[in-house]
């Protein structure tokens, strides 16, 4: 289904189908705010799970943007299974064709879709190659209201605050032993860990299972990376990190209770922070709250403050049309 609107210039909208994966992925690539995440073999993995409505949006015939989402009931959601969603934008794009991006896409949505409101998880800034903040400008605008917000911790990598008392303790503990750090594809040893350290400190599951996590470091091997402690061949604690072009960011992390007292985690970090990702601009170590931010967990908050990171916002706007 495609619709054309009305303005000093051509748009018009198609709703993106297999066919169009190429050309999608090949946008997100060069966009100034795409990242993995949006391309279709990440967004994919769970397509039984959401009813794709993402849409492709053209400007006198020339891909302009993207808008990644899906559909519940009477709601756009962007999107329900990505850590965030928003519009994806070309370099080159004004905030005067953003506007014109929005009113289309949204008059799109309302007529062919029956959509009453949109809920739209915003890019964290520290993701964009080139500043692309025109689409929280344009929803204010719209009237959009600020309904999440949760913490994330961040270290800007060009300049560090050092580790805390704390965590130099256990780092040195740990570089006293005998452990030894691994990038490799052995997700079965570490994900016990983790389902572990999640039942018993939330009572969830992680939100992929290991064979999703396996198949999209299959898919992703240059941004989807295990790094595991390990004492012989006994693996003490680790972390899984998705890797942007700005940024690395920590997707899971967790330790058995041993690897917990020996400091592992500090291990790790420090050498993921110092050396296999210095060159990168943030180190991302993932939000601390729940329910939209409304739950703050100290704890964490405080173990990631202690390895010098501090806050950043990500949001998450509805727009009621």
């Amino acid at each position: 289904m495609e619709i054309s609107v009305a303005t000093d210039q051509e748009w018009h909208i198609i709703r993106y189908s297999a066919g169009d994966k190429e050309r999608w992925d090949r946008f997100v690539r060069r966009s100034k705010n795409g990242t993995f995440l949006m391309q279709r073999d990440y967004m994919d993995y769970h397509a039984d799970r959401f009813q794709d409505c993402s849409l492709m949006i053209f400007c006198n015939r020339k891909l302009t943007a993207l808008f990644p989402g899906n559909l519940s009931g009477n709601c756009f959601y962007s999107h329900q299974g990505l850590t965030y969603g928003g519009m994806l934008l070309s370099p080159s794009i004004t905030l005067q064709q953003v506007e014109s991006v929005f009113h289309a896409a949204l008059d799109y949505l309302q007529k062919e879709c029956s959509v009453q409101s949109i809920v739209y998880r915003a890019i964290p800034h520290i993701y964009h190659r080139y500043p692309a903040e025109e689409d929280l400008y344009v929803l204010t605008r719209l009237g959009a209201t600020l309904v999440a917000r949760s913490i994330s911790s961040v270290i800007p990598l060009d300049d560090r605050l050092p580790f805390r008392t704390l965590r130099r303790r256990q780092l040195k503990k740990a570089l006293a032993s005998s452990l030894t750090i691994a990038e490799d594809e052995d997700f079965a040893s570490f994900w016990p860990i983790l389902e572990e350290n999640l039942h018993e400190r939330y009572g969830v599951s992680p939100v992929h299972s290991l064979e999703e996590i396996t198949r999209l470091h299959s898919n992703f091997p240059r941004q989807i990376s295990l790094f595991r402690v390990c004492d012989g061949a006994e693996t003490l604690g680790g972390c899984i990190v998705y890797e942007t072009d700005e940024v690395a960011h920590v997707q899971y992390i967790a330790a058995s209770p041993r690897g917990k007292k020996c400091g592992a985690l500090d291990l790790l970090f420090h050498q993921l922070i110092y050396d296999r990702y210095a060159q990168k601009r943030y180190f991302d170590f993932g939000i601390s709250t729940e329910h939209g931010g409304q739950i703050l967990n100290e704890g964490l908050l405080f173990q990631k403050e202690g390895f010098g990171a501090r806050a950043i916002m990500y949001d998450v706007y509805e727009l009621r049309l």
